[in-house]
This record gives C-alpha cells, sequence and structure tokens, in this order.
C-alpha cells in the first residue's frame, strides 16, 4: 500500500510538489555544489587510464583480461573525448 504522504513515487500521474526554496537561497549554494566537476572528471578520467594500462604488465596465461582493460580504456577515452566536445560546443548553444 502505497501512502501519499512520504514523497515517494506513487502510481498516479501527478507531480510531486518541490518546497519553494529556490536554488540560489539554499545554503549549498555558496560553496558551489550546484556545479560539475569537470576538471575532477577529466582528470578521474586521466588517472583510470594510466591505472589499466599498467595492469597491461604482468605474467598472465590468458589474455582475456587484456580485452577488457583495453575495453575499460576504450569506453573511458570515448566518454572524455565527448565531455571535452560538449564543453568546447557549449558557448555556442
Amino acid at each position: 500500500m502505497l501512502c501519499d504522504d512520504t514523497g515517494v513515487a506513487s502510481n498516479s500521474r501527478e507531480l510531486e510538489q518541490r518546497s519553494e526554496v529556490g536554488p540560489q537561497d539554499e545554503p549549498s549554494a555558496e560553496w558551489g555544489w550546484h556545479g560539475g566537476f569537470p576538471k575532477g572528471t577529466i582528470a578521474g578520467g586521466i588517472v583510470t587510464i594510466i591505472l589499466c594500462a599498467v595492469f597491461f604488465i604482468g605474467p598472465y596465461q590468458s589474455r582475456t583480461q587484456d580485452l577488457w582493460l583495453g575495453g575499460v580504456i576504450l569506453v573511458v577515452l570515448i566518454g572524455m573525448a565527448l565531455q571535452i566536445r560538449k564543453k568546447r560546443n557549449a558557448w555556442r548553444r
């Protein structure tokens, strides 16, 4: 049984009412919580790529993990490229 006063999703199509406090009035807006971390995301991607590349070195009998590591590196590289492209083209919108 679903309760309407808990704020959780229900099977009705009505939208949940939010508080009347705007993002500018919230305390977290003072120290930038509403922003993103674009430089941190790129730095984390670079660290992930370096760590995955280091795992290529090792005495393994099977190279299945190399395929997985290469795939992870490729996915992270594609994600970083898309984020950089999005950031560079953001001023055009």
